[in-house]
């Protein structure tokens, strides 16, 4: 089945799971699609058996907690996340076993992101402490450090060649993986929203041509991956209270999706810019975490509840 507007619309819930007690703040998939994986502020992690359609575990990180989460190239039996309690280490998590693999420390303030590469077992974060590092799962030391001179987000490509890092909400720059801490960006783009506004999250379409801006100010934008000219940029959702709502593409790199305060989900054409549906899984809150699957037809949007949608056509 392809992706199209129509499809798009056709999206219901399927499956609802109410296992978290506060906001989910991460949602990510397995690169099969077959596993996916939440992390939330209660501390817990829960584990996603999408082919059987069931929870497949329940883990807790109580004592560090756990914000960022996803898991490594190719593995769905391992996580690696960050932490929003004690220190800013990043932690590396078996799932069959729940034990520690490895620790990244270095960084001395709450991560902003974390980006596996699509190739292989190195992965960045950035921080409130105005750097981004390049880690090797393998090892616990850092491969690479660059500095910021504001809040910066960082994101790989869909090659992992190159990635992307804005800072301080005003500009994207572009560096190529091999050299970044020793030439910096060989591209740099200015973009500013009509409204004040963070920039919450990055990420580039399947096919390298477009980057995504996530903000907390109700409005989302496209960009040209290559000239950095704006595509698109989308709002007529609510986010009134400056939260931070997580956008996505989908795998075709066809269509931008985010929630929405009021439980909804809005999607939009890239290639005309037009809103094509809106999507109402009745949560009970905003919004927070939405990620299509990679390889399956069903995404997952989640509030403090985790909600699986799959599309229901007629043959």
């Amino acid at each position: 089945m392809k992706l199209t507007d129509s499809v798009l619309r056709s999206f219901r819930v399927a499956r609802i799971y109410r296992k978290n007690s506060q906001k989910i703040n991460c949602v990510d998939f397995s690169q099969n699609g077959e596993n996916a994986v939440t992390s939330s502020d209660d501390d817990c992690i829960v584990l996603y058996d999408l082919l059987e359609g069931k929870v497949a575990g329940t883990l807790f990180s109580k004592k560090y907690g756990v914000d960022l989460i996803r898991y490594p190239h190719g593995d769905r039996e391992t996580v690696v996340y960050s932490s929003n309690k004690l220190d800013d280490t990043i932690r590396y998590l078996s799932l069959t076993d729940n034990k520690y693999i490895r620790y990244f420390p270095g960084h001395t303030a709450s991560v902003t992101a974390l980006s596996m590469s699509p190739v292989d077992g190195t992965f960045l974060s950035s921080s409130l402490d105005l750097t981004i590092r390049l880690w090797d799962i393998r090892s616990q030391n850092c491969q690479g450090l660059t500095s910021t001179l504001g809040k910066p987000i960082c994101s790989f490509d869909p090659e992992g060649l190159i990635f992307a890092a804005s800072v301080d909400s005003k500009s994207v720059d572009l560096y190529d993986l091999r050299a970044y801490d020793k030439k910096g960006p060989f591209a740099h783009f200015e973009t500013k929203f009509s409204r004040v506004c963070d920039w919450t999250r990055i990420a580039f379409s399947n096919d390298g041509r477009q980057i995504l801006i996530s903000t907390n100010g109700g409005m989302i934008r496209v960009l040209n991956a290559f000239s950095g000219a704006i595509l698109h940029t989308f709002s007529g959702y609510n986010n009134s209270k400056g939260l931070s709502l997580e956008a996505c593409f989908t795998p075709d790199s066809q269509f931008v999706m985010i929630g929405s305060e009021d439980g909804r989900v809005h999607v939009w054409s890239t290639e005309s810019g037009m809103k094509v549906a809106v999507l109402d899984g009745k949560h009970p809150g905003p919004i927070s975490s939405l990620q299509f699957n990679p390889r399956y037809m069903t995404f997952a949007s989640a509030c403090t509840s985790t909600i699986f949608w799959l599309p229901f056509v007629d043959d």
